[in-house]
């Protein structure tokens, strides 16, 4: 299996929260897509009574997120998966979730203790080395991951891009030089979504209202640095089904008809409302886009006469 789509990812749910859209388009169009994730989330916090037993647990947190990811690659599509610590014949061990503290209503750094076995602990061409051992096997079309920031902060999400792009240093050549995307959202169009939350309350108790010009506006990028775009629509079903999976770790989610503004909503356990965009917005970084046939819902953007996006096949 050669070609499609390669996503590297620090835990389970940030497949569906970052590239849900993106690995939903490739499967529907039947092209190969591979998911690779750093840890198990060993450290994550849980929501909810329910499954309250599990925290503090990072064994059985870990066996149980793997379920929840299992369920969540299924309601996208995707058949193939990995976890990065697995990518080599000896192991020397299982990459363990760092774990992080909310520094903010809306980012994440590394807490004060830190476990044996994290991945922030991991020499970087250690676990690249591993990543790139698949990239050379499946050779993809488009790796993705996440922005240089890990996209809010998360530590493990900046080591994951730190690792994704070493194994692409590694692997890339005249022979094979896939398009390499990064997670981006633009400002307009997460603005308008943040705005519109609050028409479609009422919410359940607890839950804050994302402040389009607050912290979160720290997170998106202007208009321009979102060169792809995926349509969300037609494929709201499949991310929708991929949240509720990850019950340990995403709340509320909401699906939303009638408001062109956002398809949905959700929170994580920093219990701060976000949408659901219409578009899952990328930064093209290496390779020509132009070379990858991209399933319907992709679409590359440039920017319109009136500094707003518009798109191109």
């Amino acid at each position: 299996m050669t070609g499609g789509l390669v996503a590297v990812h620090a835990h389970p749910d940030d497949e569906t929260l970052s590239t849900g859209a993106l690995l939903a388009a490739f499967a529907d169009a039947g092209r190969p897509v591979t998911v690779v994730t750093a840890t198990r989330g060993e450290r994550g916090e849980v929501i909810g009574h329910r499954l309250a037993h599990l925290q503090g647990d990072g064994p059985a947190l870990a066996a149980h997120r793997e379920t929840e990811l299992a369920a969540a690659l299924t309601a996208l599509g995707v058949a193939d998966h990995a976890f990065v610590d697995r990518l080599a014949p000896a192991s020397s061990g299982r990459y363990e979730d760092s774990g992080m503290v909310w520094t903010g209503s809306a980012r994440a750094g590394l807490g004060a203790e830190v476990p044996a076995g994290a991945f922030v602990g991991v020499p970087v061409d250690e676990a690249a080395e591993r990543l790139a051992r698949l990239l050379r096997r499946r050779r993809p079309d488009v790796v993705a991951t996440y922005d240089p920031e890990g996209g809010y902060g998360h530590p493990d999400h900046v080591r994951a891009h730190q690792v994704t792009m070493r194994a692409l240093e590694l692997t890339t050549g005249p022979a094979w030089s896939p398009v390499v995307l990064w997670r981006r959202a633009g400002r307009t169009e997460t603005a308008a979504a943040a705005a519109a939350l609050e028409a479609h309350g009422p919410w359940p108790e607890g839950l804050t209202l994302t402040d389009p010009a607050g912290e979160t506006a720290a997170l998106v990028v202007t208009d321009e640095a979102v060169q792809l775009a995926v349509d969300v629509r037609p494929l709201r079903d499949q991310v929708v089904g991929a949240l509720r999976a990850h019950a340990t770790q995403v709340q509320a989610v909401t699906p939303i008809d009638g408001d062109v503004r956002l398809l949905g909503a959700f929170a994580l356990s920093n219990r701060l409302l976000q949408p659901l965009l219409p578009h899952e917005g990328y930064e093209v970084v290496a390779g020509d886009p132009g070379a990858v046939e991209w399933p319907a819902p992709v679409h590359r953007r440039r920017t319109g006469s009136d500094g707003g996006p518009s798109t191109r096949r």
